[in-house]
């Protein structure tokens, strides 16, 4: 189970102010918790952190009641690659994706025999299955697929693949073991090591009592196991009590095994990694701050399971998840009296070394091994158990704390109900979006309203001064289109009259043309005959010897002429005419 905030590039001390965290299924997958209860495990949609009434109870470790389905198996076994001849090829590197080669595509019910129900999640379900072949047992996870990118329901294939290649990279007496992979259309089936002893807490809270070695047993198994983890470059990022487990606890010393590798990463060396998830009980301030993070962060965790471990109580849980992550970051806790008085100055400075701020200061995985605490020697116990009565942890405030815990949980934890919670969790989650998104719609629109009216109003009074002038020049142009219109007809009138005027004028003229025309005719007839007469007095004006003669002949020409342009009536012709006579005379 992890928990990421809305923006994981905002501190966190600005996201304390949100209400809302999400949490990871086993493989990773993001889920929205309700704000009952206290964290669900891995692979289960667990409340969030609202610590239990009562006295104390602010402080206390908290966890869900119902088994989750990595609590109930254990985690990949390394699987070597048959190679093409007989031999095996070396393991991948854990940067490399597995691919499709390492999910047998066949029904996993066709290899085991599947059982009972151990557990389930959101989006897992754990059965106890026996192999077909051998008769062994193992746990069977099946795991539901993301069947699109755009679904929420689901684990998306990258997520699943990069937990397998971690992994099958792994193998300690410490870590739970793979033994298959097989997939269908809908599920991922991990088929892993049944691990049947409960949790290590759980264990603990029963017995009446427990030394500080018995517990440093425990926590050196621990430490082992993440030495393991951390030799190899690789972070869990998500250790605490839940994911403690006991192979077998008919044994006066279970074995551990650490499990749910949802959130391992490989850190790789100048590769800045950044992220918020986890437990928020269990996060590093560096998770919380979202700065670079390391192996270091798993060494906090070490330290937050340890301080429970002894006291019952845990060093960071406030009344909220906000009180709880201002707690982490700003280091608050103490070694109350009132459960730490039987424990050791050694126990308390190896939890204040681990619980350090700066993580260059923080213990070292071979640095807490190293630690006193850890490699006290049988002669150095002989003597602390002189003082056995002083030194006995009492256990019973922790199982008081795990009893409530459970019971904050509803008895009927099945998968069909959490698939049905996975569903509320997300239609709750798209009803929140839909309301911060219809919010801000509505700022936004009533902006754009109010500028819109304003816009309207100074328009409907710009549109109020222009419409008077519109109306105005409408009239005026009205006024001349009329006009222009009378105009037009008298124009058509004068032209119909001109038109009538010019036929007349062209009946005129045709007429006065004619008469001309029969003139002309009459007058070169006339001209003929004075050029007759003409020819005729030639004779007598050789025979003439003065001009009396000439004079006398002239002047009867002259009347000739004048009597003929009388005769055509044209008054006009006549006076021209006479006046070219005179002139000629002259």
């Amino acid at each position: 189970m992890s928990w990421r905030l809305p923006s994981p590039h905002t501190s966190m001390q600005t996201a304390l102010l949100r209400p809302r965290r999400l949490f990871r299924s086993p493989c990773g997958q993001p889920l929205t918790l309700s704000s009952r209860g206290c964290p669900g495990r891995s692979a289960e949609p667990g409340p969030s952190l609202n610590p239990p009434s009562g006295p104390g109870a602010g402080r206390a470790w908290r966890r869900p009641a119902a088994p989750s389905p990595s609590a109930l198996l254990g985690q990949v076994r390394p699987c070597a690659i048959q190679e093409p001849g007989g031999g095996v090829a070396s393991s991948l590197s854990i940067n490399e994706r597995p691919s499709m080669a390492f999910f047998k595509q066949q029904k996993v019910e066709d290899i085991y025999e599947i059982g009972e129900e151990l557990g389930s999640g959101q989006f897992a379900i754990v059965k106890k299955c026996q192999e077909k072949s051998t008769g062994m047992e193992y746990a069977a996870k099946f795991i539901k697929k993301r069947q699109s990118r755009a679904s929420r329901r689901g684990v998306s294939r990258e997520e699943i693949e990069r937990e397998v290649t971690i992994l099958q990279q792994i193998l300690h007496p410490n870590i739970v073991k793979l033994h298959d992979i097989y997939e269908n259309k809908t599920d991922v089936v991990l088929i892993l090591e049944l691990v049947s002893g409960g949790e290590l807490f759980d264990f603990l809270a029963q017995k009446e009592s427990l030394s500080e070695e018995e517990a440093t047993r425990f926590i050196k198994q621990i430490l082992d196991g993440v030495n393991y983890l951390h030799s190899k470059k690789i972070a869990h990022f998500d250790l605490k009590p839940e994911n403690i487990m006991l192979l077998d606890k008919n044994i006066p010393i279970p074995h551990i095994k650490l499990i749910d590798f949802g959130l391992a990463h490989k850190i790789e060396d100048g590769v800045d990694f950044k992220n918020i998830f986890g437990t928020p009980e269990f996060v590093a301030p560096e998770i919380v701050n979202y700065e670079p993070l390391g192996l270091a962060a798993d060494m906090w965790s070490i330290g937050v399971i340890t301080y429970i471990l002894l006291s019952g109580a845990s060093p960071f849980l406030g009344e909220t998840k906000q009180e709880t992550l201002a707690n982490i970051t700003a280091v608050n806790y103490d070694f109350d009296e009132e459960f730490f008085s039987n424990t050791s100055d050694l126990a308390k400075d190896f939890i204040q070394k681990l619980l350090v701020k700066d993580t260059r200061k923080r213990l070292t995985i071979q640095e807490a091994l190293s630690h006193p605490w850890i490699t006290l020697k049988d002669e150095a116990k002989v003597q602390e158990n002189k003082k056995v009565e002083n030194t006995q942890l009492k256990t019973k405030r922790l199982r008081e704390y795990t009893i409530k815990c459970h019971s904050s949980m509803p008895p009927n934890n099945t998968y069909i109900n959490f698939e049905r919670f996975a569903h509320v969790v997300e239609d709750i989650s798209r009803v929140e979006q839909g309301f911060s998104t219809l919010a801000a719609s509505h700022n936004s629109l009533q902006e754009d309203m109010d500028a819109l009216l304003s816009i309207y109003n100074e328009k409907e009074a710009w549109y109020k001064e222009e419409g008077e002038s519109v109306r105005h020049k409408l009239s005026q142009l009205k006024y001349e289109y009329r006009k222009m219109e009378s105009l037009k007809r008298h124009l058509h009138n004068d032209i119909e009259a001109v038109g009538a005027s010019l036929a007349g004028v062209c009946g005129k003229y045709t007429e006065l043309q004619s008469h001309y025309e029969s003139l002309r005719r009459e007058l070169s007839e006339e001209l003929k005959w004075i050029q007759d007469l003409m020819s005729s007095f030639q004779l007598g004006n050789e025979a003439c010897v003065n001009g009396n003669f000439d004079s006398v002949f002239s002047k009867d020409i002259n009347e000739s002429v004048m009597e003929l342009l009388n005769r055509s009536c044209c008054e006009e012709f006549l006076e021209g005419l006479n006046l070219d006579v005179t002139e000629s005379h002259q």
